[in-house]
């Protein structure tokens, strides 16, 4: 999950100088950002400081971030003139900034901790384009799914093409592994989570060198992991609200599990944090496979002391 951010005096310092766009397309930046973290904490990998939506940007839809929250698009994704204008050939040139970076930091770690890269899934990013922005009940996104599935399907189609290069950039680059996070994978409706999400992450998933480590995280299917597992991806990271020992039980034994203490335990205290650390611990005692991780990314009011105690907890755990 994401490690750099606005609970790091460090970013924030950096923050006042650069806008988070400027980081993002920044080599030089967007390695020292990822780098962060680990001057502080005995983390075991480094996750690339980027954006999920570098690629719509790429194909030709913009995004900006609202003043008030959010993101915002530079237009919505309405025609079919658009949608054949969003051009995924060519990906990995555009976002060179970001294999870039990657070597950057490939280079700082000295093969003393792992790199991941990352990109968001065709159907998360699919749902910023169809609803220009940040959305609440992704009406429109669900709408074109249901009433014009040949649209969304050619949507889906040039998103996967896009992602495919996109994270063979990456790997080229130096990533050990790849994340792919279908944040809005839990909206989908559980019998239609194949059609409008899972196929074309399995498309992705075949797609790069067979047996490269791919973790799958999607946020909000607790009801889609067994499906996940079958998808190719080497690790599922699970969210907060499940009951990581029975996903254990659940899933297969050779896929890992990465998670997934909550984000929020980061706002309390340092005790607090280390009782739960050590309880969900606890339950995967005896277990293979588990990447300790929160359940999603850390939060900008997240304290410090309380990220410290978290990383103690784990690596004095036996």
């Amino acid at each position: 999950m994401r490690q750099a951010g606005r609970y790091l005096p460090e970013y924030r310092a950096l923050k006042a100088t650069s806008s988070f766009l400027e980081m993002v397309r920044t080599p030089e930046l967007a390695a020292e950002v990822t780098l962060q973290p680990l001057r502080r904490f005995a983390l075991d990998a480094a996750i690339i400081f980027s954006d999920i939506l570098v690629i719509p940007e790429a194909l030709g839809q913009g995004y900006k971030f609202r003043e008030a929250g959010g993101i915002a698009m530079d237009y919505r994704l309405e025609s079919r003139n658009q949608l054949e204008r969003l051009d995924p050939a060519g990906v990995q040139y555009r976002l060179a900034y970001v294999g870039q970076a990657l070597e950057r930091v490939k280079a700082a770690l000295k093969g003393e901790q792992a790199l991941l890269g990352f990109g968001g899934s065709p159907w998360t990013l699919g749902t910023y384009m169809l609803e220009g922005g940040s959305a609440d009940e992704f009406e429109r996104s669900k709408a074109v799914f249901y009433s014009d599935r040949d649209f969304f399907n050619r949507l889906m189609e040039k998103l996967t093409a896009a992602l495919i290069e996109y994270f063979l950039m990456q790997i080229r680059a130096g990533a050990d592994a790849i994340q792919i996070f279908d944040s809005w994978g839990g909206i989908v409706a559980g019998q239609d989570y194949e059609a409008a999400s899972l196929r074309w992450i399995r498309e992705i998933i075949r797609a790069l060198p067979q047996g490269f480590p791919v973790i799958l995280y999607a946020k909000g299917t607790p009801s889609q992991l067994t499906d996940q597992a079958f998808t190719g991806a080497s690790v599922l990271g699970v969210d907060w609200t499940v009951d990581l020992g029975v996903v254990r039980r659940l899933v297969p034994g050779n896929v890992a599990l990465q998670g997934n203490l909550d984000p929020v335990l980061m706002n309390t205290t340092p005790e607090i944090v280390r009782h739960e650390t050590n309880r969900l611990l606890e339950t995967m005692r005896g277990a293979r496979g588990h990447i300790f991780n929160l359940g999603h990314g850390i939060m900008p009011q997240a304290k410090i002391e309380c990220v410290e105690a978290l990383v103690q907890a784990v690596t004095t755990w036996r």
